[in-house]
């Protein structure tokens, strides 16, 4: 019996080692994103509009959308994730970072202390990010008012509070394939990284799964809103009949083809695409158009 029990307590205990090391940071190495590269913040001005950047880091009912100090709540089935100050503030934003730890962020989803973010933080689309892009985007945040208003801790749970479990969440999860593999054409490729990459629209209209990751054979099909309030609408052509010039137009004025309007954080999303070209919001509707009926991809 003492044998069996101390066999047990081996066994248990490798098990807890094989987690524990299986569920560390996978940070960029330390080459990566570390040799000084001059930015271009003017083009991380179109990157970080695409991007949503403002949508959730600006504060709660301001009409600054450049000073990011955060504060808007995004409720969830596993809490409530607070956006952080992202300014430059040294100490209450992201200014003492460097572009590595910028790039670790939203290519790994991991703090500069080594500790793994929440996927509230959109880095399982992020993870497509062009290199150039990440060092603009960085170059042009830089260029930002500085806020000092700290940061406020998530409200969540155990057993989510346990950030490390988040390792074995990204061993499932956190893939940088493209969904959409087929896009024979400079305008559904980028169309593809506008959506799938940068403005990260799989992240509300995809269903997750029980564990919190999108459910990747019904990509972009809709979903239950993460409040709980209402839902998400679906883009696959099984759920949305407009054409590719509807969507476009939708994405520059917010107005359906039924007459209808944008709501909710949707305006937010129309904000952004209105200020990106003629050319991007096309792309984006190619890719639309392009989608396979209930979102199985190939």
């Amino acid at each position: 019996m003492h044998r069996l029990l101390a066999f047990l307590v081996l066994v248990g205990g490798l098990g807890a080692g094989t987690g524990w090391i299986i569920s560390a940071p996978d940070a960029l190495p330390e080459a990566e994103f570390s040799t000084p590269v001059e930015g271009d913040p003017a083009r991380g001005a179109g990157i970080f509009t695409a991007a949503g950047c403002a949508s959730c880091h600006h504060a709660p009912g301001s009409d600054d959308r450049l000073t990011l100090s955060g504060g808007q709540r995004f409720a969830s089935d596993f809490g409530t994730f607070i956006a952080p100050n992202i300014s430059p503030d040294p100490r209450q934003g992201i200014g003492a970072w460097s572009l590595h730890d910028f790039a670790n962020a939203l290519l790994r989803g991991v703090s500069p202390e080594g500790r793994h973010y929440y996927p509230a933080f959109p880095y399982t689309s992020y993870i497509r990010m062009e290199p150039r892009d990440v060092t603009d985007l960085w170059s042009y945040l830089n260029t930002l008012p500085a806020s000092d208003v700290p940061s406020q801790p998530h409200e969540v749970g155990f057993p989510f509070s346990i950030r490390r479990g988040l390792g074995l969440w990204k061993q499932m999860y956190l893939d940088p394939a493209w969904h959409l593999t087929r896009a024979d054409s400079d305008e559904l490729r980028r169309g593809r990284y506008l959506v799938e990459a940068l403005a990260h629209c799989g992240e509300c209209h995809t269903p997750r799964d029980r564990f919190g990751g999108l459910e990747r054979g019904a990509w972009l099909t809709g979903a239950p809103a993460p409040d709980g309030k209402g839902s998400i609408p679906g883009l696959t052509p099984d759920k949305l009949d407009w054409s590719a010039e509807d969507v476009a137009y939708y994405l520059e004025t917010g107005f359906t083809p039924d007459y209808d309007s944008a709501g909710g954080h949707m305006v937010e999303v129309i904000t952004n695409f209105a200020a990106l070209s003629a050319e991007d919001r096309a792309a984006v509707a190619a890719y639309v158009k392009a989608l396979p009926a209930g979102g199985v991809m190939d």
